[in-house]
């Protein structure tokens, strides 16, 4: 986001309680209330804000000017990663869909784009059957955390 520009306001309450980035950083991650859908897809809006204000991807950026590419390359493969095991394998495909939240105002700039991604699971029904509703929200928020600390080094 530009300085002249505040970002988009939060979508609302967390789902769950926000967490952190870091101990000490004001940036946290929230999530919509999951719904599960058609063919057993568990989804939700998940989000980084600072101060009730959506901040951009280009907050995460691995180096100064971001790399090429939708970040969403990036954090797809680092949630899948984090929530191994938990995503339902079918035909030798992680079920899990990610989509921005809202498209950058610039196409040319993708790493402008808030960082809101809608997100979308199909999981392991054992796995999911041993957790309740509220741990299993809690480890996909966490594991959006840790795919949005993995863009900084990737």
């Amino acid at each position: 986001m530009a300085d002249s520009e505040p970002g988009l306001a939060a979508p609302g309450p967390s789902y769950l309680r926000e967490l952190g980035i870091r101990p000490g950083d004001p940036r946290r991650v929230g999530m919509s209330r999951p719904q599960t859908i058609a063919n057993g897809w568990w989804v939700a809006l998940l989000w980084c804000e600072e101060g009730g204000r959506i901040i951009e991807f280009k907050a995460f950026s691995p180096t100064p000017e971001p790399p090429p590419g939708s970040p969403l390359l990036r954090l797809g493969p680092a949630l899948a990663g984090t929530l191994s095991g938990l995503i339902m394998d079918e035909g030798g495909r992680q079920q899990l869909r990610l989509r921005l939240g809202q498209p950058p105002a610039d196409e040319t700039r993708p790493w402008a784009a808030p960082l809101t991604v809608l997100a979308g699971f199909r999981f392991e029904p054992a796995r999911a059957a041993t957790m309740r509703d509220s741990e299993l929200a809690g480890t996909v928020l966490r594991a959006f955390r840790e795919a949005i600390l993995g863009l900084v080094s990737t």
